[in-house]
């Protein structure tokens, strides 16, 4: 039993010693310079007119890095866009207003971006929709589908495309969400959407790395952004929300995890969730939460009446 006991004690000290070691390292790194890590003119970051999004903007115009806004045309993007021309005034700065749920926006980028060279990619635009899954019309749910991930792939391959033709060096980083690592009953789309971005960020990786080109995919914690002012009234939305950080903490851990890792878990949130992986199996926890589903909150709520969601 003592033999045992100490195989176990040491196969789980080489699972999350796996897992812990690669963070802590990066975390003692300071944040790459990238204008001069890939000697980048262009960065092109997707919604980037509020939240993250904007304060990786943000981040690569203090860096001396110009660049094109991709977000839906309305007045926030419009003040963002003014907003950073009077803040870096050394800098340029392109908006392109595309709705990103809708095909068609691929043509407008490229159009807007045809004389330059985009050397890093921030593939950061996504929403979420709440609800049971069949109450949404389809129609909401396949837009949702193409701003989430469609539109990353297809962004992606476009200006990577160029980017290996010309022999340039650079990155792509893609916003996932700690989501992606457990099963998400009411927010089903946006768990599997992220997923997905997860999963083809760090294939990629392994693609292109001998490129010269780092890709990054980062799953950061609940941040403090205008993404929850549509969601339904969730108990458990609630309660990351109240733990949520301001977005401007965000570009410096993602800035610090470009080139040195693949996958990046930014904050208590998303470590805590891929650590509970560690000690659940994916499927495991799945069943019990299906089983347990009707005895939760939000699904009783939801049950009783359909307007909730």
């Amino acid at each position: 039993m003592s033999y045992l006991g100490t195989l176990a004690c040491c196969v789980l000290a080489f699972i999350f010693l796996g897992y812990l070691i690669p963070h802590l390292l990066v975390s003692l790194l300071p944040p790459r310079d990238l204008k001069k890590a890939y000697g980048a003119k262009w960065g092109l970051v997707t919604g980037a007119s509020s939240g993250i999004g904007k304060s990786l903007a943000v981040k690569l115009a203090t860096q001396g890095v110009n660049v094109v806004l991709v977000a839906l045309q309305d007045g926030l993007l419009d003040a963002t866009f003014s907003e950073l021309k009077v803040q870096f005034p050394q800098q340029s700065f392109r908006k392109v207003g595309v709705n990103l749920g809708k095909p068609g926006y691929l043509e407008q980028i490229d159009k807007e971006t045809a004389d330059i060279d985009i050397q890093l990619l921030f593939n950061n635009a996504g929403y979420m929709l709440t609800g049971f899954f069949e109450c949404t019309p389809l129609e909401k749910q396949m837009a949702n589908l193409e701003c989430n991930a469609v539109c990353g792939v297809a962004i992606t391959h476009h200006f990577l495309a160029k980017m290996v033709q010309k022999k340039l060096r650079g990155c792509i980083v893609f916003t996932s969400s700690a989501a992606a690592a457990i099963a998400s009953p009411f927010t089903a789309l946006y768990a599997a959407t992220k997923s997905f971005v997860s999963s083809f960020g760090a294939s990629l990786a392994v693609e292109v790395r001998h490129h010269g080109i780092d890709v990054l995919v980062f799953h950061p914690s609940p941040v403090n952004t205008r993404f929850y002012d549509k969601a339904h009234k969730l108990d458990v939305l609630d309660f990351f929300k109240a733990q949520a950080v301001h977005p401007d903490a965000v570009p410096v851990a993602v800035f610090r995890c470009i080139g040195r890792t693949v996958w990046a878990d930014i904050g208590a949130t998303a470590l805590t969730f891929r650590l509970a992986m560690k000690l659940m199996d994916y499927n495991l926890m799945a069943t019990i939460t299906a089983l347990l589903a009707p005895v939760l909150p939000d699904f009783k709520k939801a049950m009783k009446s359909e307007k909730a969601f």
